[in-house]
């Protein structure tokens, strides 16, 4: 089945969207003949996003008359109210909003603020920001409507050696979770949202200076068809496996975070090697 925001006519946005996951999104919208506003920053960049979306759009849609880009910081409101003008000018309002801007360049515990502000500015507040300011329109607009937000698995099991990351995706799947919650008391309401977790995928903010994917890593293009099949099937938490790491390991890892708190053990204790020998048996078990 296809979910009735996504059909031909219907407006996307997606930040974050001139390449990787974000792109791949784009492309798969407008091969629904959907209208795609493409946000990031780089004009180049969004120059050359752009010519790929109108041409996966093919004949379904006008090409190049349906995409429309726009330089975006969202972790600037001002950005986004602007981005948000500038779509319900161009075409009437939004539909599906992507909240896929993410960085990731690597923190400490005890690192500088201005890099923990910046971290949590782009990929917590962004969301934030994005979602007060587009939502109530697309609430206002009565039509069905999703908001995907791109989280991370490291939001969930918090592993060590990147705590910024991690705190600003755990703080988007607490805020994720409470924007469903909401939406769906709303009266009359017609938007649902959603929760992308993606594995490893090979993009710019994994490559880390590599040419080539490593053989562990899904393409942007699978995950974003995957992301696609889930949002038709309903699901809220679109949990991605990759070519290394089956869903199933990750359940375990999920469930072994979860009874840290239960099982009153030292926190992180998949990384404390007197629980090392004990993980390993629990993600052999079967659920």
């Amino acid at each position: 089945m296809t979910h009735d925001a996504l059909t031909p006519g219907a407006v996307a946005v997606v930040t974050g969207g001139a390449t990787g996951i974000g792109l791949a999104a784009c492309k798969q919208f407008a091969q629904r003949g959907l209208r795609v506003c493409i946000a990031d920053l780089g004009a180049d960049r969004l120059a050359e996003a752009a010519e790929q979306v109108a041409s996966a759009g093919g004949s379904v849609g006008n090409g190049a008359q349906d995409v429309m880009t726009l330089e975006t910081d969202v972790s600037r409101v001002e950005d986004l109210r602007r981005l948000e003008a500038a779509v319900r000018d161009r075409f009437g309002g939004t539909d599906v909003l992507m909240n896929n801007a993410g960085i990731q360049p690597g923190s400490g515990v005890f690192g500088p603020a201005e890099n923990w502000e910046r971290v949590l500015g782009v990929n917590l507040w962004g969301v934030i920001y994005g979602t007060q300011v587009f939502v109530p329109g697309m609430i206002e607009r009565g039509r069905p409507g999703i908001v995907i937000n791109t989280g991370s698995k490291q939001g969930i099991t918090t592993p060590p050696g990147d705590p910024a990351y991690n705190v600003a995706k755990a703080g988007l799947k607490a805020y994720t979770e409470a924007l469903q919650h909401e939406l769906r008391n709303t009266a009359d309401g017609r938007i649902s949202a959603h929760l992308l977790i993606p594995g490893f995928v090979f993009t710019e903010l994994t490559a880390h200076g590599r040419a080539q994917k490593p053989a562990a890593a899904w393409t942007p293009e699978q995950t974003a068809e995957f992301m696609m099949a889930r949002l038709e099937a309903g699901d809220f938490y679109i949990l991605c496996p990759d070519n290394d790491v089956p869903r199933s390991l990750d359940e375990r890892r999920i469930l072994w975070a979860a009874g840290d708190i239960v099982e009153n053990r030292p926190p992180l204790s998949r990384w404390h090697p007197e629980y090392a020998q004990a993980f390993e048996a629990f993600s052999k078990k079967e659920r």
